[in-house]
């Protein structure tokens, strides 16, 4: 059998041991201080009055999701009247928009296509003889 090639400690006496790295962290005053009186108050039996920050985010994002659902909730729940003022809001918005392209789309056109949309808007009233503009 072969025999295992170990370094014996009188061999390397002038290599660099490993050793583990220090967290800054924890080794600072101030977090031990903290560490040291939450231990003391979990001992005691009380809770530290100020909620992680994460925990406080979730919470309020919790809070604002049910006020939107309630919102939403009650959006869906309008009256006929509402309902009915929605609907002849939404012609008035499409009529609107109808004429806009209209008057956009006369614009650009010849004048040929002008003179005979005018002509479509006349027409001669029996028995009066006068001409009507609608």
């Amino acid at each position: 059998m072969a025999e295992a090639d170990y370094i014996d400690d009188e061999e390397c006496s002038e290599l660099i041991k490993p050793r583990k790295l220090l967290n800054p962290v924890k080794t600072s005053k101030n977090h031990q201080d903290l560490h040291r009186e939450l231990i003391i108050n979990q001992k005691r039996g009380i809770a530290p009055q100020n909620k992680p920050e994460l925990q406080r985010v979730m919470e309020q994002r919790k809070r604002d999701l049910v006020v939107k659902q309630k919102k939403e909730e009650e959006g869906l729940k309008r009256s006929d009247l509402e309902q009915e003022l929605m609907k002849r809001q939404q012609r008035l918005d499409q009529m609107e928009q109808e004429k806009l392209e209209a008057v956009e789309r006369q614009g650009n056109a010849p004048q040929c296509v002008k003179m005979k949309d005018n002509l479509r808007r006349t027409r001669y009233v029996e028995g009066s003889g006068d001409v009507e503009v609608s």
